[in-house]
């Protein structure tokens, strides 16, 4: 007979370790498979419990992790995308899909002479799984092909993982010394507290999992000693939320509060009743020996009983986490500014936290053309409170420029998939137009000022060109920033057109103005706030065009000078639309006392 050994224990911790690691390169995979696409649904989450149940059911069980769906949620929280309210129902959802784990690791239970049935066994088709998840990931040219791969083999090795953990186990059947520790768990308080202390170290509800169903294997595991161990592993898994909620803002920490009062109060409820039913009823079930099947089964009775019992009580267990932790006035002030969607603990999950960011960039986007349109009617009518406005709106965008930066670089550095990197990329190169655009924003504000404060202004000629350019301006920036909220293709191309011109508008009152000049109808002062004036407002357009350009280049794969060069020269469609802007907005500039 073979004797439990340190070589076991070391065979133990390498099965752990291989377990592990396998979970983490097939959720990876998983997470990047579905490129964000079923995280970013929880964006859209109503209040109906049920369907946010199911959404994260689906969720956990799409990205086989838990832990990543309990990180999703408290930085969507901490960014303001998700309501406090929203996530509860996903809470639930997800502790019922993180149970699938234990029904596949079940199958290593799997026993019988039939072919068929063995090859149902995770030693027989795992190293086949391996062999085709590598050739895979060697051979496809397409990052979803090797995607599937990675999944494929951290399936094998999460199944290796097993294999070994049992096989270490093994000896531990017929050990007198074991049978004599295994005493110890028939104390339900000590086997919570035992499942509680291990998840929480390896932050795995899973490899908890696994590693009972492993120890199952000795024999010596009865159902009344493993059920409060399961217990304990539900409340151990809560480790990771609440390591996720460090340094996030009130209602981020209280997700994590109500994945742990989930898990605390089920104990709770649940514990009791399954110890009178062992202890006082003396149901025979908890005496008989448990495998792998029967661990499953427990895990999925807890998670869902939870569920039913404690989802009409929602609200309570909300309000409860407001009780638990405290409204902070101060911090609900300062987190009113702050851009929303950007949060470190997104980076965990990259496909989210892309899609993420682009909502943080499209509500820079919008704050952006929010004041330079302000800005563009100021230089028609000077309006104190607006002049405010645009340069408080300025400092805000500043900040966003560097957060959301600095959240691109490092974001850019994490596993993401080809159409995500271009979509960084994108991100990259817009912002700092959108950062620009909001500083000649201000230009224009000190122009409206100066005049304002020496008393001068520009003649009705003059304002009635401000007003034709402008309106020529105001048009190519809706047309700029809804075509990249909207990642619209079409309005993009209709940018250019109109930035051709905006330059010859530009050149032509360049023109009047120094005529004006030469027939002293315009002071030097004037003149050169006006000549200011038309430099701002052509740069702003300039950069309209850059935004227009990089979508293009992006996502058509043009470089930018190729795009100008061949639309100029050769596109009739551009042609057409520009001499169609360019009679329209000359056609209202003719109105003036010099013809265009």
């Amino acid at each position: 007979m073979e004797e439990f050994s340190i070589f076991n224990i070391f065979t133990l911790l390498g099965g752990l370790a291989f377990f592990l690691y396998g979970m983490k390169v097939m959720s990876t995979g998983l997470e990047k498979l579905t490129g964000g696409k079923l995280e970013l649904a929880l964006k859209k989450m109503t209040s109906n419990k049920i369907k946010a149940l199911l959404l994260g059911m689906g969720i956990t069980i799409a990205i086989q992790s838990s832990s990543a769906m309990t990180v999703m949620l408290v930085g969507f929280v901490n960014s303001g995308i998700m309501s406090l309210e929203q996530t509860i129902g996903v809470c639930f959802g997800s502790d019922i899909g993180t149970t699938l784990t234990a029904w596949i690791l079940s199958l290593a239970g799997v026993d019988g002479k039939n072919p068929f049935i063995k090859m149902l066994k995770p030693s027989s088709f795992a190293p086949l799984v391996a062999l085709i998840g590598v050739i895979m990931i060697m051979a496809a040219k397409k990052n979803k092909k090797k995607d599937i791969g990675r999944i494929l083999v951290g399936f094998a090795i999460i199944m290796t993982g097993m294999t070994l953990m049992s096989d270490a186990v093994s000896p531990l059947a017929d050990s007198p010394k074991f049978q004599n520790v295994l005493t110890a768990f028939q104390n339900p308080i000590f086997g919570v507290l035992v499942g509680a202390g291990f998840t929480g170290i390896i932050q795995s509800s899973a490899a908890s999992v696994g590693i009972l169903q492993a120890f199952s294997q000795t024999g010596a595991l009865t159902y009344g000693m493993a059920l409060p161990i399961i217990m304990g592993l539900n409340i151990g898994t809560c480790v990771t939320a609440l390591i996720s909620s460090i340094g996030v803002n009130k209602n981020a920490k209280r997700v994590a509060c109500i994945h742990i009062l989930i898990k605390i109060l089920g104990t709770l409820i649940l514990l009791p009743i399954s110890m009178i039913l062992e202890s006082v009823i003396h149901l025979s079930i908890f005496d008989q020996t448990v495998g792998y099947v029967g661990i499953a089964v427990m895990h999925s009775i807890f998670n869902i009983a939870t569920t039913i019992i404690l989802l009409p009580f929602s609200k309570h267990i909300v309000n409860l986490s407001k009780i638990i932790i405290k409204d902070d006035a101060a911090e609900e002030e300062s987190s009113k500014k702050t851009i929303t969607g950007l949060d470190t603990i997104l980076l965990k999950t990259p496909a989210v936290a892309v899609h993420t960011c682009i909502s943080a960039t499209n509500q820079m986007a919008e704050l952006t053309r929010e004041t330079i349109l302000k800005a563009l009617e100021l230089l028609k009518g000077y309006d104190e409170e607006a002049c405010d406005i645009i340069i408080e709106n300025e400092d805000i965008i500043d900040g966003y420029e560097d957060k959301i930066n600095s959240f691109l670089i490092k974001l850019s550095k994490s596993s993401i998939t080809g159409a995500d990197s271009r979509s960084v990329s994108k991100m990259m190169h817009c912002v700092g137009n959108f950062e620009r655009i909001s500083d000649h924003a201000v230009n224009l504000v000190e122009s409206a000022q100066e005049m304002h404060d020496k008393g001068i202004m520009f003649s009705d000629e003059c304002i009635n060109e401000i007003t034709v350019i402008t309106d020529a301006i105001a048009e190519n920036i809706n047309k700029a920033f809804d075509s990249y909220v909207n990642s619209d293709l079409a309005t993009a191309h209709k940018v250019e057109p109109l930035e051709e011109v905006v330059d010859n508008l530009s050149t032509e009152l360049k023109n009047r103005h120094i005529r004006r000049l030469q027939n002293d109808e315009c002071t030097v002062e004037l003149g050169y706030i006006f000549q200011d004036v038309l430099t701002n407002l052509e740069r702003v357009s300039d950069h309209c065009s850059n935004i227009a350009g990089c979508l293009i280049e992006t996502d058509e794969k043009k470089t930018l000078h190729a795009y100008l060069h061949d639309v100029k020269e050769n596109d009739e469609t551009f042609r057409n639309e520009y001499r169609e802007y360019a009679e329209e907005y000359f056609r209202r500039l003719s109105g003036s006392s010099v013809n265009a």
